[in-house]
């Protein structure tokens, strides 16, 4: 039997629409498990197991973090990725939010020197190391700066590879999933019905598709990574 806190967060749950699965015929069948019913063709996901989910992904956060493992988030799909920049800035953990980088798991040390070569830039610009240039110049590698915090921007605070990555839909982010099982990265996921939850080390079913849904997950999940990081100061 839930007690009254498993109660409230089960009712957070449904009200965040965090159960609305995908059509009958695009369930995955490994996401069987974790579906409770089909309503109307659409497939109603188990809210007690996604909790449970919840409660061993966040510990494993928790304890990541704790060991100072460096957890990078991965959130290009649009309908989220907005609201995990803002929630991994807050939480002072790295992110990619426009693109994966292919290679940045199997190939790190490459994809890194544009991370490096986006901080010298910023460094130079803010120490007044451009003030002997000429305008056009000045012009130029702000474009450069503009360019490559694009892309890199979300990576200015990654120290080493990383030891786990955070994954919204792991069908948006195959590439990010393939290189992180090529590389025994440990995986915790937001993933719904149509995705095979045994390819993630921490997978978290639930609707991968609602703005609701996807920022209750966020701040459930990467919001106790806030908390965490402002208690070791």
């Amino acid at each position: 039997m839930k007690d009254d806190k498993d109660l409230k967060k089960l009712k957070e749950l449904f009200d965040a629409g965090v159960h609305l699965g995908h059509k009958k015929n695009r369930v995955h069948p490994k996401a069987k498990k974790n579906i409770y019913k089909f309503e109307k063709g659409v497939s109603i996901i188990d809210l007690t197991k996604t909790l449970e989910q919840i409660k061993s992904a966040k510990q494993f956060l928790i304890e990541s973090r704790n060991n100072n493992d460096q957890i990078l988030v991965v959130a290009t799909k649009r309908i989220g990725s907005d609201f995990a920049t803002k929630i991994s800035q807050d939480a002072g953990l790295p992110y990619i939010t426009t693109k994966w980088m292919s290679g940045l798991l199997t190939n790190f040390d490459t994809i890194m020197k544009n991370v490096k070569k986006l901080k010298e830039l910023k460094e130079e610009r803010e120490s007044g190391a451009w003030n002997k240039l000429v305008k056009h110049e000045r012009t130029k590698l702000d474009k450069q700066i503009h360019k490559l915090e694009k892309f890199y921007g979300g990576l200015i605070n990654l120290e080493k590879i990383p030891n786990t990555i955070f994954i919204l839909d792991t069908k948006t982010e195959k590439n990010a999933l393939s290189e992180a099982m090529k590389t025994s990265t440990k995986v915790v996921a937001i993933l719904d019905t149509n995705s095979n939850p045994d390819d993630v080390d921490f997978p978290v079913v639930a609707n991968d598709d609602s703005p609701t849904s996807i920022e209750y997950l966020l701040n459930e999940l990467l919001g106790q990574a806030k908390v965490t990081k402002k208690q070791k100061k």
